[in-house]
């Protein structure tokens, strides 16, 4: 029985400019100052001899094989996504970049502000524009109620506020 799983959506190719400018430093770095320190390494491990059995020139094969996957990537997704760095005409409704107050099942309020796929990160509250819970959101004003289908529930929210900075 084979075993093929169909291609995961396709990301969204919206960023705010604070993510865009961190996927690029980190492209930088990556370039400038990672792969370098990695590939005289690699030279001085392959200079050792056999290299079947060499530990260290397999590591910095592997290690330089991922640096250059990720400056790949990180180079054709810059090229592919479109930075948003206005506010919306409208902001008093819910769009890309804004940060949305909500109150949950249980009455505690949550903070997220709704970004790019590249640049979610749950410890500052940053979501994907593509989770269902900012999908639910988007073109919501503030008072709008929401049922959103997670994973492993279905959650209600309602929105308290809506900012832009």
């Amino acid at each position: 029985m084979p075993r093929w799983k169909p291609p995961p959506p396709r990301s969204s190719p919206y960023i705010t400019a604070e993510g865009a400018a961190a996927l690029d430093a980190e492209l930088k770095a990556l370039w400038q100052k990672r792969r370098r320190e990695v590939v005289p390494a690699l030279s001085a491990a392959a200079a050792e001899g056999d290299r079947s059995e060499n530990a260290e020139y397999i590591y910095r094969k592997k290690q330089l094989g991922e640096i250059d996957r990720r400056v790949r990537y990180l180079s054709k997704r810059l090229d592919a996504v479109e930075i948003i760095d206005r506010k919306p005409p409208r902001q008093d409704k819910v769009f890309f970049g804004a940060w949305v107050t909500l109150d949950n099942d249980s009455g505690t309020s949550v903070e997220y502000r709704i970004v790019g796929a590249d640049e979610t990160d749950a410890a500052k509250g940053y979501i994907s524009v593509d989770s269902p819970l900012a999908r639910a959101l988007l073109g919501r004003s503030t008072g709008d109620e929401v049922e959103v289908e997670l994973p492993d529930s279905r959650r209600h929210f309602a929105l308290l506020s809506i900012r832009y900075e």
